[in-house]
C-alpha cells in the first residue's frame, strides 16, 4: 500500500504533468471503484485541475468549484501515465482521467478490488477523510508525544493507526522502528522520554528520506513500480535475510495480510516475538530467544 513516502512521489509526478490542465473527462469501468454518488463524475469534466494534496494516505486532486477527487490506492491500485485517451486495460483498469496532456489511469492488480474512488464538493465533504492522525512530519515534539500516549498500544499498532499518525503503514513503521531500534510489541506507555523524542525524530527523518530517494530515482519519468518493498529497505519483507546492522536474520509476525519485520538483537534484545498462527500451533514449545529459535530447526532435520 503507498504510504506517505509514495503519495508524496505521485503527487510530486502528477504536478509536473496535470497541474492547471483541464480533465477533458472520466472514464470509469469498473463499478466497484466509486464510492461516492453526489456529485457525477461528469461534473469534473471541463474543469481545471488547481490543486494536489494528500490526507493520510489518499491523494486528492482538486478541481475548480471546490471539487474533489479522492484516491484511494489501498494494497495494490497504482497509477500510470499514458499518452492522451489510452485504453483502460480491460483486467487491472479501472478508470481513465483525461487531461489535456495525456491520461492518467488507475489500476489494480489481483482478484480483490480495493481501490476507492470518492468525488465530493467543498471542503467539509473532503474533511471526512481524515481520520484525525498528526502529521509527523508537522507535528511538533509534544504533539507527537501526546497523540502516542493517548491510548496504550504497541508501537506498531500506534505508528499505523491513522487515528494517531497520518500517512503511516505496514512497510515504513518497519523501517522507522528498526531505526529507532525499538521493539514493535512495546507499549506506548512505557517510552521514557528519549525513546519517545527518538522515535519522533527517526519518524520524520525516515519518512522524508524515503521521499526524496523515491522522487530521485523516478528522475523525469512517471513512477512505474510503486510498492511496499524496495531492494534498500533495511526489514521490511526481508525475512530471514541479515540485518544491515548486525548481521542477524530478521524475523517476521504474520497476521492477516500483514507481516511486521523486525531484527531481534537491534530492536528485542534477542527475545522473538510471538507469531500468532506458530505459536498457537507450537505453544510451549514456540522458541522465545535466536537460539531456541536455531535449535528448533536443527532439532526438525
Amino acid at each position: 500500500m503507498p504510504e506517505y513516502p509514495e503519495v508524496v512521489l505521485y503527487l510530486h509526478a502528477l504536478e509536473a504533468r496535470i497541474l492547471d490542465q483541464r480533465l477533458e473527462r472520466l472514464r470509469i469501468a469498473s463499478p466497484s471503484l466509486l464510492r461516492s454518488v453526489e456529485p457525477p463524475p461528469s461534473e469534473l469534466a471541463g474543469r481545471r485541475l488547481i490543486g494536489l494534496e494528500r490526507i493520510g494516505k489518499r491523494i486528492v486532486l482538486a478541481f475548480e468549484s471546490e471539487l474533489f477527487a479522492v484516491i484511494h490506492l489501498m494494497i495494490a491500485g497504482r497509477l500510470q501515465w499514458r499518452p492522451h485517451g489510452a485504453p483502460i486495460p480491460r483486467r487491472l483498469g479501472h478508470a481513465a482521467f483525461d487531461f489535456e496532456s495525456g491520461t492518467l489511469l488507475l489500476t489494480e492488480a489481483g482478484t480483490k478490488k480495493r481501490a476507492q474512488l470518492h468525488i465530493v464538493r467543498g471542503r467539509d465533504a473532503l474533511a471526512q477523510f481524515d481520520r484525525g492522525g498528526i502529521d509527523p512530519l508537522q507535528a511538533t515534539l509534544p504533539e507527537f508525544a501526546t497523540a502516542l500516549r493517548r491510548e496504550n498500544r504497541t508501537l506498531k499498532r500506534a505508528l499505523t493507526d491513522p487515528r494517531i499518525l497520518s500517512g503511516i503503514g505496514n512497510a515504513h513503521s518497519d523501517e522507522i522502528l528498526h531505526e529507532a531500534q525499538l521493539s514493535p510489541a512495546r507499549l506506548t506507555s512505557r517510552l521514557d522520554d528519549a525513546e519517545i523524542q527518538r522515535l519522533y525524530e527517526v519518524t520524520r527523518s525516515s519518512l522524508s528520506r524515503w521521499a526524496d530517494l523515491l522522487i530521485e530515482e523516478a528522475g523525469a519519468d512517471f513512477p512505474a513500480k510503486v510498492t511496499a518493498f524496495h531492494p534498500r529497505m533495511a526489514v521490511h519483507g526481508r525475512y530471514g535475510q541479515p540485518c544491515p546492522r548486525c548481521g542477524t536474520p530478521i524475523q517476521r509476525i504474520k497476521y492477516a495480510d500483514n507481516e511486521t519485520n523486525y531484527c531481534p538483537t537491534c530492536q528485542t534484545g534477542g527475545k522473538l516475538l510471538a507469531d500468532r498462527a506458530f505459536s498457537r500451533l507450537l505453544r510451549e514449545d514456540w522458541p522465545r530467544t535466536l537460539d531456541e529459535l536455531e535449535q528448533h530447526f536443527q532439532d526438525r532435520r
